[in-house]
């Protein structure tokens, strides 16, 4: 399948996979349509996902709903204080092997060999249990004693963080949260959703969640994502907002180099980049625009910079930072290479 032909039965496969998934959850959730979209982009483009949001606004319950409309192995994993890497991992138990009477090592696996891996409250385990988990999400597998152990394909892992409770919690390290393709904010309902949600969920229910894609059908769709085209001029727009992000960085605006200490890496033109294909095919298009950059720079980029005090003494967030980037890099392809701070992203 040639990267520059995509044919129109993958794009219809795709979109249809996309409405099919949307359906199902929409039987259980209601609203939250963009966290949902994220969630599916980052599903198609084989990314994790970070969710923050206050108690009661159905993070888990959203996560748990998309596992069961997906024909994949799933688990939850509970994050607590205590919790040891090899209550995640998995570990080696001695077992007397009954045909040779002989004592040897068996592993057992642990809740992360599954397809979905939900991680709940993941900020409130220890780092030596975070550091399991990045390994896994990272690497794709995981290391046990002097074994390397593979984990299922597709992988993924959905967590959730409470951003208002801080006791007792340990904050995910910068490298870990770079594992995570987007951190997406779940807000609290309009009137008229809450309204639907008090009706619903006071009432008798018998909700069915039907499966309607399993796992290679999910890894060809991965495939399809990966083979859209997209313009140099995209990727350079791409580059231009991400490298402003960059404090050290001669062509970064001066309010990024006032609020930032520091900047987002590679791996965050990766995910823009790939977060963008998938959105184009979702919305039925075969190309990547600009706009489909932008409208995913919040949460690509949003858990990769980092504020300073000024920052914080007056108020701006990270979201604020980058949509003034957005405001202020030219997205059309003249205007783009043209300007004269922009030059010097390109010139390096």
């Amino acid at each position: 399948m040639s990267e520059r032909t995509l044919p129109d039965e993958a794009i219809e496969k795709l979109s249809k996979a996309y409405h099919d998934v949307r359906e199902q959850i929409s039987r259980v959730i209601v609203g939250q349509n963009e966290v949902i979209d994220q969630l599916l982009i980052a599903l198609f483009s084989r990314g994790h996902v970070l969710l923050e949001g206050v108690p009661g606004l159905a993070k888990t319950l959203m996560i748990s709903t998309l596992a069961k409309s997906l024909s994949l192995t799933f688990s939850r994993i509970q994050f607590t204080p205590d919790l040891m890497p090899a209550d995640i991992t998995g570990t080696d138990v001695l077992q007397e092997n009954r045909e040779t009477g002989k004592r040897e090592f068996r592993f057992l696996h642990g809740p992360l060999f599954h397809n979905m891996v939900l991680a709940d409250e993941i900020n409130r385990t220890p780092p030596k249990t975070q550091a399991a988990l990045l390994e896994a999400m990272q690497e794709r597998h995981i290391s046990v004693g002097q074994m390397q152990h593979v984990l299922n394909d597709p992988f993924f892992v959905m967590a959730t963080q409470n951003p208002i409770e801080q006791e007792g919690t340990y904050p995910l390290p910068e490298a870990q949260q770079d594992r995570f393709m987007f951190k997406v904010f779940v807000d609290y309902p309009t009137f008229q959703e809450e309204k639907q949600i008090a009706k619903a969920t006071t009432g008798l229910q018998d909700i069915v969640i039907q499966q309607v894609l399993d796992a290679e059908e999910i890894l060809e769709l991965q495939r399809v994502v990966k083979q859209v085209p997209i313009t140099d001029h995209v990727v350079e727009y791409t580059l231009a907002l991400v490298r402003q992000t960059r404090v050290r960085e001669e062509a970064a605006p001066d309010f990024v180099k006032e609020w930032l200490s520091w900047g987002a890496g590679p791996r965050a033109v990766q995910f823009l980049i790939l977060g963008a294909k998938a959105r184009a095919l979702l919305q039925g298009r075969t190309h990547v625009s600009t706009e489909d950059i932008a409208a995913l720079a919040k949460p690509v980029l949003r858990h990769r910079i980092v504020t300073n005090f000024s920052a914080e003494s007056e108020g701006i967030t990270t979201d604020d930072v980058i949509e003034r980037l957005i405001q202020e890099t030219p997205s059309k392809e003249g205007e783009l290479t043209s300007d004269p701070r922009l030059k010097k992203i390109f010139a390096a």
